[in-house]
């Protein structure tokens, strides 16, 4: 079962690598929205919020472009599907767990390198990350790709083409950029739009990311909303609810085609 995730994984990761254009793309929209976004922010709010807003944004896109990659990256179940590729790999006999955990773990390792070229670019624009700061870049990076394949494995259960999906997915994960904080503080949000943001899977791995990465500091208290043990919680639970469910569904539709 360990060696039949481990080459899913690897298939994901030697296509990325091999293709040039995507990897040099996929790090272009984090540059921008960290250079541009967060330091037209920290020149316009910086002096009345009392904190850096291009570090404080920085961490928002790294979270932000992992879980959304890894996401996004499951869509190559639906080419697959389309190539009957995924026939082949379930009448093998492998799990069918081992199957899709392998399809997350693969665009989580794809995520993880898109990552480690914007934690480059933090170092580019001036942004101090101690050791402590850097490992939990890593780890709750790493956490984040893989809750962000689950909720992938859920939206496209269901879905029958990749077209349908480019076309829902903007919708999904574009109101979770700014219900996550992702750019700004969300503490103090009107009711309805608490709600909205308890939803949003995406607001946990950012905030228990600050959680760790503002320890410590002055900061903390404006852009920390909950515990990280409670974050975790709720990410652990949701990636294990997201892969049994989504599992299930992407299964029961390959058998009915």
């Amino acid at each position: 079962m360990v060696s039949a995730v481990l080459t899913i994984a690897y298939r994901d990761l030697i296509k990325l690598l091999k293709d040039r254009t995507r990897l040099i793309t996929s790090l272009i929209f984090p540059f921008v929205l960290i250079a541009l976004l967060g330091g037209m922010l920290q020149a316009g709010l910086g002096s009345q919020i009392g904190f850096n807003l291009v570090a404080f944004t920085f961490t928002g896109v790294f979270i932000q472009t992992l879980f959304q990659s890894s996401a996004l990256g499951v869509i190559s179940l639906l080419e697959d599907r389309e190539n009957d590729f995924t026939q082949e790999l379930f009448v093998s006999p492998v799990s069918r767990y081992s199957i899709v955990f392998g399809k997350v773990l693969g665009e989580s390792a794809v995520a993880m390198v898109q990552g480690a070229g914007i934690i480059a670019f933090g170092f580019v624009v001036g942004i101090n990350l101690g050791l402590s700061q850097l490992i939990s870049l890593l780890v709750i990076g790493l956490a984040a790709c893989l809750v962000g394949g689950a909720f992938g494995i859920v939206l496209l259960a269901n879905l029958t083409s990749q077209r349908v999906a480019n076309q829902l997915f903007p919708f999904v994960f574009l109101p979770q950029f700014f219900l996550a904080g992702v750019f700004t503080p969300i503490k103090g949000l009107p009711i309805w739009l608490e709600v909205l943001s308890r939803a949003s899977p995406l607001r946990y791995p950012v905030d228990l990311l600050r959680g760790l990465f503002y320890a410590g500091q002055e900061e903390y208290a404006q852009v920390v909303v909950d515990a990280p043990v409670l974050n975790l919680a709720v990410m652990a639970g949701m990636f294990i609810a997201f892969m049994i469910a989504g599992t299930w569904l992407f299964v029961r539709n390959e058998r009915n085609r």
